[in-house]
């Protein structure tokens, strides 16, 4: 693993390896990828209020604040988790020592539809990647798993939608995870900011 340095101030090694920024920007930005290896150590309750503190001061349209964190973190809790999660995703996932699964609400307060809800959840998800970053923890989110059993498991009423359940720990050795794994845990690439960025109008 990386030698543990300031991520606002300096890239780390693995990060300097795979990725470039075409424009200034602060190294944080860089430094936060989805890593899928953790080693058992236990995250604070101080670090994982930290990261959710962060979470729900994101942005929201008419500041509803659309989104819901369903933790898990004790061994009961995190068996619950594993339940729903899909083989691929249990297989390393079930290492990390908390889970945070992310709802949002698609109805505002007076019952009007609220179609800003995902968008909202998915701000405060990164966020929460963020901060997670700046306290020295990994995330990452998980789309993989089967939300119906999950809605069961938690007891979440249908008008939450269920979005990503993102693993939080602290980052462990590559080699832990299956062979094929280890050849994907590096900090991925971006598209070329001309491929999404457009001035005035489309022009693919």
């Amino acid at each position: 693993m990386s030698l543990i340095v300031n991520p606002t101030e300096q890239l780390t090694s693995e990060v300097k390896e795979h990725r470039k920024a075409e424009h200034s920007v602060n190294p944080l930005f860089l430094n936060r990828w989805s890593p899928r290896a953790y080693d058992d150590r236990k995250v604070s309750d101080e670090d994982l209020y930290s990261i959710l503190e962060a979470a729900h001061w994101a942005p929201s349209s008419f500041n509803d604040q659309p989104w819901r964190f369903i933790v898990a973190k004790t061994e009961g809790q995190l068996e619950t988790f594993h339940e729903f999660l899909h083989p691929f995703n249990r297989a390393w996932a079930e290492k990390a020592p908390v889970l945070v699964l992310v709802a949002s609400n698609k109805k505002r307060d007076n019952g009007d539809q609220n179609g800003a809800h995902a968008f909202d959840a998915g701000t405060a998800w990164g966020y929460l990647a963020i901060q997670a970053t700046l306290l020295g923890l990994s995330t990452h989110a998980i789309g993989g798993f089967d939300k119906d059993k999950a809605r069961s498991l938690l007891n979440v009423p249908d008008d939450f939608d269920l979005h990503a359940v993102i693993a939080v720990g602290y980052r462990g050795e590559k080699e832990t995870l299956d062979a094929n794994l280890q050849e994907r845990e590096n900090p991925s690439t971006r598209k070329s900011l001309e491929e999404v960025v457009f001035e005035g109008r489309i022009n693919l």
